[in-house]
């Protein structure tokens, strides 16, 4: 039997978006077998588990929902980024890449199984409500979050315009839980912006990568460029930006690249292993370009962020990124399940693999507050990064018996750092509100001295 299957690369940071998901579409149709006598063996041991507790366990229990949640706990075990998508949640991932549905707007993901929340986006719902970052959601329409699957939770508070929802939160400063009661909106999401910060001196602001990423950057370099004022130099901000397709960080590095390799991406089977090249562009752009990045810079981000470092067309500003350089790729099942699944290292330009390590500014400044007594100086330090994620990958392949801990535990060597979570800002762009950033200033200030420089 011939089987057909199409593919889409991806690369996703761990915390589900409950406004944001970039889509996988595959199809792909597998028979189960057993390779050789260990796989045999193995699956005889799961069939006789499976009879045993369906039969004289305390409680009833559906073989089907053993079997699914054995699978789940297979494919975590292998990376954190793999998981097995119930119908409804491969479902929820192809809705994702078109930029609008209905929505509460928050960032979400899950800290020590807290359904925590990342941020809540300017003028939507929950910001509106009063929903903080660092507030964790213990319930949704009455329903406990606890053992409860992001995908649920995302689907949960998403539905149609005008419909409610209730969450009940608990927060630090709050003695006891409180419930918001939240009426759904559109949630637009746009992921380029830009403003002129000073006359000649653009910046861009690129807050995902989903399929219009690459035409709205277009767009936003154009108003810039043609602008009364010679085009100077350029800031593009990265800062918390978790990733989205492969393909549109591609694009997104190739507008600033005329030639050289862009990233590239190897796994276990050849059909894994690609590299992806920069084509030459109508338009040179040869002003600077200052990229900023921060501690929820990952994926996406971090390949544009590479590719540019690499090839020296830009200079990294900030702190070090997230470091997930791994891809992964979603492939259709029967009965509507999906499987995402890890195939691939990627690779910066000069061959490095940034996997767990994240890429290193040029030139570390942290993010603070001007002006500002209680400052963000130590918000990135505690961010959650893909290093501290149970079963992350190596930054290289691991023979099995060079692995530092043995099957199924993990070596902790320090705690998971708590996390000071910087708001991701999704509105409207404020010249003030940028002006106060220390890093944007820093940015300038540098883009500045090398104008001057040029004329020495």
């Amino acid at each position: 039997m011939t089987i057909k299957k199409k593919q889409y690369f991806k690369l996703v940071l761990v915390p589900f978006v409950a406004i944001i998901f970039w889509a996988f579409e595959a199809g792909f149709n597998h028979n189960l077998s057993a390779g050789n006598e260990e796989t045999y063996k193995g699956l005889k041991l799961f069939s006789d588990v499976i009879e045993l507790v369906e039969k004289n366990y305390v409680d009833q229990v559906e073989a089907k929902e053993l079997i699914e949640k054995a699978i789940q706990g297979m494919v975590y075990s292998l990376d954190p980024h793999s998981s097995l998508l119930p119908p409804e949640a491969l479902e929820e991932l192809q809705i994702d890449t078109h930029g609008e549905f209905g929505g509460i707007g928050i960032v979400i993901t899950m800290q020590k199984k807290l359904l925590t929340v990342i941020s809540p986006i300017e003028g939507t719902p929950a910001c509106k409500a009063g929903i903080k970052a660092g507030d964790i959601i213990i319930k949704i329409d009455g329903k406990s979050t606890k053992d409860m699957m992001l995908w649920e939770a995302v689907k949960k508070m998403r539905g149609p315009k005008g419909a409610e929802v209730v969450i009940t939160i608990i927060r630090k400063e709050l003695s006891e839980p409180v419930d918001f009661k939240l009426i759904r909106a559109i949630i637009p999401i746009e992921s380029v912006r830009s403003i002129v910060l000073k006359p000649g001196y653009g910046y861009i602001r690129i807050t995902n990568f989903q399929d219009n990423t690459t035409n709205d950057l277009e767009l936003a370099l154009k108003e810039l460029e043609s602008g009364d004022i010679f085009l100077k130099g350029l800031v593009v901000d990265l800062r918390n930006n978790p990733g989205g397709l492969l393909n549109q960080a591609i694009e997104v590095s190739d507008r600033f690249l005329q030639q050289g390799e862009i990233v590239s991406i190897k796994g276990r089977l050849e059909r894994h292993t690609k590299i992806f090249n920069a084509h030459k562009n109508k338009i040179k752009r040869n002003y600077p370009i200052v990229v900023l990045i921060n501690g929820g810079s990952a994926s996406a981000s971090e390949i544009v962020a590479g590719a540019l470092q690499d090839h020296k067309r830009a200079l990294i500003l900030g702190t070090t990124s997230f470091g997930k350089g791994s891809v992964q790729t979603v492939e259709t099942l029967r009965d509507g399940y999906g499987l995402k699944y890890t195939i691939a290292r990627y690779y910066t330009p000069n061959g490095r693999s940034i996997q767990a390590q994240g890429i290193v500014p040029d030139i570390e400044v942290k993010y603070k507050l001007i002006n500002n007594k209680e400052d963000a100086a130590a918000a990135d330090e505690g961010m959650l990064k893909e290093k501290d994620l149970k079963n992350h990958l190596k930054a290289e392949p691991v023979e099995k018996d060079n692995m530092e801990t043995e099957p199924g535990k993990q070596k902790d060597k320090k705690k998971h750092p708590s996390m000071h979570l910087l708001e991701t800002k999704h509105g409207p762009l404020k010249l003030e509100e940028l002006q106060s950033d220390n890093q944007v200033m820093r940015a300038i200030e540098i883009l500045m001295g090398y104008e001057i420089l040029k004329k020495i």
